[in-house]
């Protein structure tokens, strides 16, 4: 997965900072589940010669470093909560581990961002990681699995708390 993701022809609407940040965000989680390298170096690598470089004649597109951070170290650091919460709104016939790495990647992000990022709208998050898993997937069964999970983790985790608030 080290190529850029073709465009994809139902979706030809630019990605702006954060979405190029979030695209990259996925690579490098990816990235650390196939090769094991860690954090920092792995951070330092994209931010050094990936967010906004040409790579073998591909042009990254410019993204926002401190969000690409921000999602990386957010899921690393809260794997043990995210990876919890991804089981429970997978059906019990799919577990966690039957998933792909880039699969867990851009669900892990997802679910990170819906988790701890509460001032972006959930069907923003949705949306991004729906287009980033139809990059990746030309079938649609993936990008259906990433929007039901997806879905399932905001009306847990941002509706319980919207009901909360309420009371």
């Amino acid at each position: 997965m080290t190529s850029a993701p073709t465009e994809n022809s139902d979706h030809p609407r630019p990605a702006n900072k954060r979405g190029a940040a979030r695209l990259s965000a996925v690579q490098a989680l990816y990235q650390m589940d196939i090769g094991g390298s860690g954090l920092l170096e792995t951070t330092a690598e994209y931010e050094a010669f990936r967010l906004g470089q040409e790579i073998d004649g591909v042009m990254y597109r410019e993204a926002d470093p401190q969000w690409f951070r921000a999602i990386l170290a957010g899921v690393v650091e809260n794997q043990k909560l995210i990876d919890p919460i991804i089981r429970q709104s997978l059906t019990d016939d799919w577990p966690l581990s039957r998933l792909d790495s880039t699969l867990r990647a851009i669900l892990r992000a997802g679910a990170f961002e819906i988790m701890k990022k509460q001032d972006v709208p959930v069907a923003v998050i949705i949306t991004e990681y729906l287009d980033i898993a139809k990059a990746f997937y030309s079938e649609d069964d993936e990008p259906k699995l990433v929007n039901a999970v997806l879905d399932r983790i905001a009306r847990k985790q941002r509706g319980q708390k919207k009901q909360d608030e309420a009371s």
